[in-house]
């Protein structure tokens, strides 16, 4: 497969652990969604993992709270996927079997058919095989189309939006105490 051969092992990585995540589609984890982004220096691609009742139904690859019922890889880890250090030589199905091994629960959250991602999962492989990675989020960014996920390619990017997840956007409280 040629996104195992890229010669930028940046890429690499981050195609393997998008690989791994196809593969747990694959097991009846399509419920699994990825929160892909750029850390705030610009230097490191992250992905986080986590279920679909987590990712806001307005947009389908942010997730309502980043750290619950949540993986989190940055290619900061290099081939320490999500700070596995057994993990360096690992193909995207090891890794795969790695992660139903060590986050169960989030596996199990992820449990079940999600035909619509699933598809939108595959066309997203397509791009990332050609060394363009999906991005969520960054701090660099302003307010990309709203029709296309931004990649590193930037925000026109023809990738349409992955479908919305579950949870509802939060609202902040306005302070009680400022009132008072």
């Amino acid at each position: 497969m040629p996104s195992e051969h890229d010669p930028d092992p940046f890429v690499r990585r981050a195609q393997r652990v998008l690989l791994m995540m196809h593969d747990l589609h694959k097991l009846g984890y399509q419920r699994l969604r990825i929160v892909p982004g750029i850390s705030p220096s610009g230097f490191h691609w992250r992905c986080a993992i986590t279920p679909v009742h987590n990712i806001l139904t307005t947009h389908g690859a942010r997730p309502q709270e980043y750290n619950r019922d949540t993986a989190h890889y940055s290619s900061g880890q290099e081939d320490a996927y999500f700070g596995w250090e057994d993990a360096h030589q690992d193909t995207a199905r090891q890794l795969a079997a790695k992660f139903l091994e060590r986050f169960p629960e989030i596996a199990q959250k992820g449990l079940g058919g999600d035909w619509m991602y699933a598809g939108w999962y595959v066309q997203m492989l397509g791009m990332a095989e050609r060394g363009v990675l999906p991005v969520a989020y960054a701090d660099w960014y302003s307010s990309p189309n709203p029709r296309w996920l931004p990649t590193t390619e930037g925000f026109e990017s023809g990738l349409p939006m992955p479908p919305g997840g579950e949870a509802e956007p939060t609202v902040p409280r306005p302070s009680t105490a400022l009132s008072q």
